[in-house]
């Protein structure tokens, strides 16, 4: 059996925390629904384990534990703190994590009722983070460029799932955003992939911000796609409002983004009804309607 075919188990998790972390291997361990790259368990009531497990490389759980201490404490939402390092072993040769739990429901499976306050709320989240990054920042290998520098990742969503109704307006946000001027401001923290998965909601507004594997420095309108992709329709342009710092030309930038991300959850949401690892079939529904508002813009 290679590493990537271990199962995971509440014995297990058990048994790797009584070897490297006894104090805590007596809270009561629950499975977390849902992660690919990644398994989370629940650790009591205030933690939780996160195992590597489709990664290839333990490098997102590593900058977690390296750079989110350095984050959560200027941030105004609750976001996941690393707070025990579990090392590779015979019994399981990956990483795992021991950090705090973010209460809430993940938005594909909840919802956002009170827009205007989610809106408020993660445009202060985000102007929170995106603050100049030090020279040791991680950089982005497979996301953070320019729209232009993405179009083979576009291009491969747009040809699988983008509905024929709408082919021609979505292309049309796409080249426009391909067309904006780039980043020219100082590389900024980004979390990189804000999608309804990666918040949680509680009473209808956002509560709080998780999984920052893909966190790097630079261009901050990858997250600024989240005002589609995550916020209610209509509510981008208070969300703008409020965020204050993004010009005309990252907003188009944002919104081609939001584009390809939408197309993405489609895809997976494809992936998923075909009964293909790692798809979502409930995500299909989220990725349309997020398409649906940004072909309605701000």
């Amino acid at each position: 059996m290679t590493d990537t075919e271990i199962e995971i188990t509440a014995d297990l998790v058990r048994d790797l925390l009584q070897e490297q972390h006894p104090d805590l291997a007596g809270l009561a361990i629950r499975e977390v629904a849902g992660g690919w790259g990644n398994q989370m368990w629940r650790l009591g009531d205030e933690l939780a384990v996160r195992m590597q497990r489709m990664d290839r490389t333990p490098e997102l759980q590593l900058k977690e534990r390296r750079w989110l201490p350095v984050l959560a404490p200027r941030l105004p939402l609750p976001v996941p703190t690393p707070v025990r390092f579990g090392a590779p072993s015979e019994r399981f040769p990956k990483h795992w994590t021991v950090m705090t739990w973010v209460p809430g429901e993940p938005l594909d499976h909840g919802s956002i009722s009170r827009g205007a306050h989610a809106a408020d709320t993660l445009a202060g989240f985000l102007r929170a983070l995106h603050v100049e990054a030090p020279a040791e920042a991680p950089i982005a290998t497979d996301r953070g460029a320019h729209p232009r520098n993405c179009t083979d990742g576009f291009e491969n969503f747009f040809q699988a799932v983008a509905p024929d109704d709408i082919a021609a307006d979505v292309r049309a946000v796409w080249d426009d955003a391909v067309a904006a001027h780039a980043w020219e401001g100082p590389p900024v923290w980004v979390h990189g992939d804000l999608h309804p998965a990666n918040v949680v909601v509680s009473d209808g507004t956002l509560s709080g911000i998780v999984d920052f594997g893909d966190m790097f420095a630079g261009d901050p309108a990858w997250d600024l796609a989240a005002a589609w992709v995550l916020l209610p329709a209509g509510t981008a342009s208070r969300f703008f409002d409020m965020y204050a710092h993004a010009d005309e030309a990252a907003i188009r930038r944002a919104r081609g983004l939001a584009a390809m991300k939408s197309l993405f959850l489609m895809l997976m949401g494809q992936n998923g009804d075909r009964g293909l690892p790692g798809g979502k079939p409930h995500w299909g529904p989220v990725g349309r309607a997020a398409l649906d508002r940004v072909l309605k813009g701000v």
